[in-house]
């Protein structure tokens, strides 16, 4: 993809939902032509230094950075992306810390109402990350439904072929086993990340509110709380959508980045590097490009 944008800032490890750990997620990035990325796995920062010392291996340059999830109201999984945070701030670590208790919370809360659901979990997996102090996330919560062989014959009655069709149908909001957090909220993030020295994206509107005044609207109510910048280019944005977050971005005088949202090379969705459409409008990376 000789035209596509030379930098991506948004891709996950196994320290979150992603597949590979830090250091194959840098070199995929690399060998797919990235030179500025950043590792924003959820809710933790556990891979920044790994990430950082391969990408000095591959000679691309990489952000530290970290995705916060945060209820907003109506909207229950509002993102909010922090980039050239220092990854070893006491402060960060310890609220970062508090936000995946309360993950870990949720994620017992959905378990729960699987199983008043009539679903078996293949627990061992969900087991293993617990011991290895890994969050456990959606993604993992739908294989270890997938997993169970008790499942098997209702899965396939209802045409769920895959763990992500298992999530899609029953762990996202409005699904009948969804669970929201209750921590931080859209305005804590974005000082949290400001007090760790970095700034705060909006990660893909988009993705999280519909409604095209909405999503200006809520732009317009997080720059009040001190945001920097909107994730204008992503991989499911339409160009109508990019050019009208671009268009607001500049009129607002807000940062504007993009990605693919990597998460593996297997991921029905979010699976090669720079598949982002800039819709002819041009970025501004600001501080977040060292290079």
């Amino acid at each position: 993809m000789p035209d596509a944008p030379d930098f991506d800032l948004q891709s996950h490890s196994t320290h979150s939902d992603g597949d590979l750990p830090p250091m194959q997620v840098v070199a995929l990035a690399a060998a797919a032509g990235v030179r500025l990325l950043a590792l924003s796995d959820h809710d933790t920062v556990a891979g920044v230094d790994e990430a950082l010392a391969a990408a000095r291996q591959h000679g691309i340059a990489l952000v530290p950075a970290v995705e916060i999830s945060a209820p907003d109201g109506a909207h229950p999984d509002i993102h909010v992306l922090g980039y050239g945070i220092d990854h070893r701030d006491e402060r960060l670590l310890e609220r970062l810390a508090a936000y995946r208790a309360d993950r870990d919370g949720r994620a017992d809360r959905m378990i729960a109402r699987l199983r008043e659901l009539g679903f078996e979990l293949e627990e061992s997996r969900i087991r293993e990350r617990v011991a290895q102090g890994k969050p456990v996330g959606r993604p993992h919560i739908a294989a270890a439904v997938f997993a169970h062989p008790a499942n098997r014959e209702r899965l396939e009655a209802e045409g769920l072929h895959d763990p992500p069709a298992v999530l899609v149908a029953y762990l996202i909001e409005g699904a009948p086993a969804f669970a929201g957090r209750t921590i931080p909220t859209v305005e804590e993030a974005i000082r949290v990340i400001h007090d760790a020295g970095g700034v705060a994206v909006w990660a893909h509107p988009f993705w999280d509110v519909k409604d095209p005044d909405e999503v200006l609207a809520t732009i317009d109510r997080y720059v009040g709380y001190g945001l920097d910048g909107i994730e204008a280019f992503y991989i499911t944005h339409t160009p109508e959508q990019t050019r009208l977050l671009a268009d607001r971005a500049e009129e607002l005088d807000l940062l504007t980045t993009g990605s693919a949202d990597f998460h593996g090379p297997d991921h029905r969705h979010f699976r090669e590097f720079r598949r982002f459409d800039l819709a002819g409008r041009v970025p501004r990376l600001g501080p977040i490009d060292p290079r």
